[in-house]
């Protein structure tokens, strides 16, 4: 028979999951999206879930206000079983949890109770997790706080970035999603209450997370890389004698083992560029790593190698901190 839902969602990460359940035989009553948004140079950017949706024949409400009492008042009238959220970016009040008659529903992209909040991907992989995973939960007003119905785990690979594993949480996340709502509709369902004594947050990025500070160890700067990918990217200047200093944007870079041929013995400034076989190192706290791929500030990205060439490096060179 299937359940009445009503889909929350906004970005990438909600679509595998409401596409599922919009062809898994429920009655998907509507779907709430953030209002359209315009951005530089005046374009719209594209809401997929609001396409989504469309394409289906699919109500869509895009409320700035999802707790005003009008739109309360119109998502009563649905008479859902069940509110889906995913990425929806709005706050939900109590009395907006209150309608839905099962309850409502977030699918949040982490481990819970590690990293509550914004930014659960980023999180993960800046801090050095090699697991991470999808959570079900029904939402309570504490941030992301409400009793797990459900999760599945997956190992972060070793240069995933934040928007490759962003990705792929939401291609896994459709399974979950689907035994979720059979086991609610069903009965059977079984909730488990976080644990408070784990709980980590994860709050919205802020652009000056980007920054790379070169005096941390080099797995802290590799992860720092891969989880500001794709925004709002790892970056530092790189200045050269008598030259203008160049905005570069760090795309990939590793730990530099023994084989390059420099050690974490050797004397060098942090942030210095040593080159060695054709290949761009650069001197963290605690040892070397190797630039595989950059983008200076208005050119195409390019390899190590490349970058040597095209950057004079041989002369040397030095990575500072990029200032506010």
């Amino acid at each position: 028979m299937g359940l009445r839902l009503v889909l929350m969602g906004t970005g990438e990460f909600a679509l595998p999951a409401f596409r599922a359940v919009m062809s898994a035989g429920h009655q998907v009553l509507a779907v709430l999206t953030q209002p359209d948004r315009t951005g530089r140079g005046h374009h719209q950017h594209v809401n997929v879930v609001k396409q989504l949706a469309e394409e289906r024949g699919i109500p869509v409400l895009q409320p700035e206000r999802v707790n005003r009492a009008e739109v309360l008042e119109r998502l009563r009238e649905f008479g859902a079983d069940v509110f889906l959220v995913a990425s929806y970016g709005q706050i939900l009040k109590p009395e907006l949890l209150e309608i839905p008659r099962l309850g409502a529903f977030n699918l949040h992209g982490s481990l819970l109770p590690r990293y509550r909040g914004a930014a659960p991907v980023q999180y993960a992989i800046w801090k050095g997790e090699t697991r991470t995973g999808v959570t079900m939960f029904r939402i309570e007003p504490a941030l992301d706080s409400g009793p797990m119905v459900g999760r599945v785990e997956t190992e972060i690979g070793e240069q995933e970035t934040s928007g490759e594993l962003m990705l792929r949480l939401a291609e896994l996340s459709v399974s979950l999603t689907l035994d979720v709502l059979q086991r609610l509709e069903a009965g059977t369902a079984v909730f488990e209450r976080q644990d408070e004594s784990q709980v980590v947050f994860s709050p919205k990025i802020a652009k000056e997370a980007g920054r790379i500070c070169w005096s941390a160890e080099s797995r802290a700067i590799v992860c720092q890389v891969r989880a500001m990918q794709p925004w709002p990217k790892a970056s530092a200047i790189l200045e050269r004698e008598g030259q203008a200093g160049v905005r570069c944007v760090f795309l990939q870079v590793r730990e530099a083992g023994a084989e390059n041929g420099l050690s974490a013995a050797d004397v060098a400034g942090i942030g210095e560029v040593r080159v060695s076989n054709g290949r761009p190192y650069v001197r963290a706290g605690d040892g070397w790593l190797e630039i595989l791929r950059i983008q200076p500030d208005g050119r195409k990205a390019v390899d190590g190698r490349a970058f040597v060439n095209g950057y004079g490096l041989l002369g040397g060179a030095v990575f500072r901190t990029e200032q506010g």
